[in-house]
């Protein structure tokens, strides 16, 4: 794993020129993995990601990035990758590998009463879990109205720990920046700083070098949606995923963590982990709001993206940032850039689907 990781390492580095390492292949300015001088009686053809391109430039993104192994395999317009723009909600999803590296350190548990690590918590929610949380089974008071409060406010902690309770906590799954933002207050409590906490748990050993995170005007950091980063950063969290929990030889999550955090959390959303997104089958509910459309999908029964393996991933942010993790094919695959025009333009299905017909990789 560790000499695996230290291609990546190279090849998303941030333009330093540098040695190689000995017995390491050095991919410091290459956006395509070397061809090797060895003679092969049947070479595989080479990726051909003209339909990805085609799909990301219609929503005028402004980077794409491929990878395979730890090869960066296509990158997409070429020099892109250390572009920054802010991700949304795939904030969630580092949020939630926060909790569980907290957890593993007996910080705090998943199943902890949130009552027991946030000030002013309603008596009314004293049954809500930090589970309850990142599943989206909180129960806590949601509208529309609510959420545009809540980003408005000064000090959002305070907002969103302001709402009732709504619905008994694990029976109803709804999509939910506030109960989101709540665990701004679970992590503050447990880790005391907790961008010092990201830091040093998971952006120094990731090597994120473009990545910061925004704070409300009160100084609170907004861990629903306050995340800015690259394609080059979010590739490298991706392939922690993929890989169990490790990057360059260091473990950052065990992978039974990271599969309680992709695995479906409950019956009412197959497709929901542990604020990540996976591919489960069951009951799905995409959520298109959050990725910035007004209506969202009806729920259905399948998967939510039948044309790609089971056992794909993803981290999600407001007008499509998406980090795609397709373990199976040892693939990670970023897209960032404007709200695409409609929902259907750019879907998980579809950016996914097209990253894997590179390698003519295709669901029956």
């Amino acid at each position: 794993m560790a000499g695996r990781t230290g291609l990546l390492i190279g090849a998303l580095a941030l333009g330093a020129c540098t040695s190689p390492t000995p017995g390491r292949t050095d991919l410091s300015d290459a956006s395509l993995p070397t061809v090797s001088a060895s003679p092969s009686p049947s070479p595989a053809p080479p990726p051909d990601f003209s339909e990805l391109d085609r799909l990301v430039d219609a929503s005028a993104s402004t980077c794409t990035l491929v990878l395979r192994g730890d090869e960066v395999i296509h990158e997409h317009p070429a020099g892109s990758r250390h572009a920054t723009r802010r991700v949304y909600s795939i904030t969630k999803s580092v949020v939630g590998v926060l909790l569980a590296v907290a957890a593993a350190d007996g910080a705090l548990d998943l199943d902890d009463p949130v009552a027991r690590h946030a000030d002013d918590w309603p008596d009314a929610s004293r049954d809500v879990t930090v589970r309850h949380l990142m599943s989206m089974t909180s129960g806590r008071e949601w509208s529309e109205a609510l959420d545009r409060a809540m980003i408005g406010a000064s000090n959002q902690t305070a907002a969103a720990l302001a709402v009732g309770q709504q619905d008994p906590a694990g029976t109803a799954w709804r999509y939910d920046n506030l109960a989101s933002q709540v665990l701004s207050a679970v992590l503050g409590s447990t880790v005391g700083d907790v961008e010092e906490f990201a830091r040093e748990r998971l952006f120094e050993p990731l090597g994120l070098a473009d990545t910061s995170w925004n704070r409300d005007a009160a100084g609170r950091l907004t861990t629903y949606a306050g995340i800015v980063s690259s394609c080059a950063d979010l590739a490298r969290l991706g392939v922690m995923m993929r890989d169990g929990g490790v990057f360059d030889g260091r473990r950052i999550l065990s992978p039974e963590a990271v599969s309680e955090l992709v695995t479906t959390s409950s019956e009412g959303n197959a497709a929901y982990g542990l604020l990540w997104w996976n591919n489960a089958e069951g009951r799905v509910v995409e959520v298109r709001r959050a990725a910035g459309f007004d209506v969202d999908r009806e729920p259905f029964r399948g998967r939510l993206a039948p044309s790609v393996p089971a056992d794909a991933f993803w981290a999600l942010g407001w007008g499509n940032q998406l980090l795609a993790v397709v373990p199976s094919q040892d693939v990670v695959a970023v897209r960032l850039g404007p709200k695409p025009a409609g929902p259907d333009d750019l879907t998980f299905d579809g950016f996914t689907a097209a990253v894997l017909a590179g390698w003519d990789v295709r669901q029956p």
